[in-house]
This record gives structure tokens, C-alpha cells and sequence, in this order.
């Protein structure tokens, strides 16, 4: 079978105010805004979609969490003090000091690890 992933969707309150996270903190790039609500984001080869959702009870950590996003990097310490220079507030770790995890501004939660030290 020939499949692949196309993009990946985020879904947020209100995708025009979270493209700020996305692009301040994250260091996103903006590719276009589609029908003044839908906000196309790039980072590498990835196409990210922030389109409208409807507002969920936050998980409380990112062990229960429904989905997970993990970003890797080359080098934690460094990436993970520069995210904390933009604004980032880690909300602790996936059982390892080394798996960081945060949230997003809609409770989105992510991991940032070094795929090198698992």
C-alpha cells in the first residue's frame, strides 16, 4: 500500500491567536491563512493545519493526555533553554528528565526529546 502522511491537524480554539505560539515559540513558519480561520504552518518537512476545534478539558499531564506530539532535537539542553528564553513553560517530564513535556496555549500536549538518548 502506498500511503504516507499528508499533514498533521491541530485543532484549537481559535487558530488565529495560537499561530503566535506556533511561530513566536516554536519557531514555525507561516505558509498561508486559508478563509481568514485556518492557519498552514511548516516546520522542515512537515505542514502543520491549526483549524477551529471545540474546547476540551485539558489532561492534566502528558501521560493522559489523547494525543501527543513529539518534537526532536539535536540537542535538548540547548533547544530547551531557548524555548524557555521565548516563553515556554515546561509542565515536567514522560518518566525521563530527558522527555520534556509542555502544553500549548488550547492544552495540546507535546514532548521535545533527543531521539539519540532514548
Amino acid at each position: 500500500m502506498d500511503i504516507k502522511f499528508g499533514h498533521i491537524e491541530i485543532f484549537v480554539k481559535d487558530p488565529i491567536a495560537s499561530k503566535d505560539f506556533y511561530i513566536n515559540v516554536l519557531g514555525f513558519e507561516l505558509e498561508t491563512i486559508q478563509a481568514e480561520k485556518f492557519i498552514w504552518l511548516k516546520h522542515a518537512e512537515s505542514l502543520i493545519l491549526l483549524r477551529p476545534g471545540k474546547e476540551n478539558e485539558p489532561s492534566p499531564n502528558y501521560q493522559s493526555a489523547r494525543t501527543g506530539f513529539v518534537l526532536y532535537t539535536n540537542d535538548l539542553d540547548k533547544t530547551g533553554a531557548e524555548l524557555l528564553n521565548r516563553g515556554l513553560m515546561f509542565k515536567g517530564t514522560d518518566g525521563s528528565d530527558r522527555c520534556l513535556t509542555f502544553q500549548d496555549p488550547d492544552g495540546n500536549w507535546f514532548q521535545l526529546v533527543n531521539p539519540k538518548e532514548h
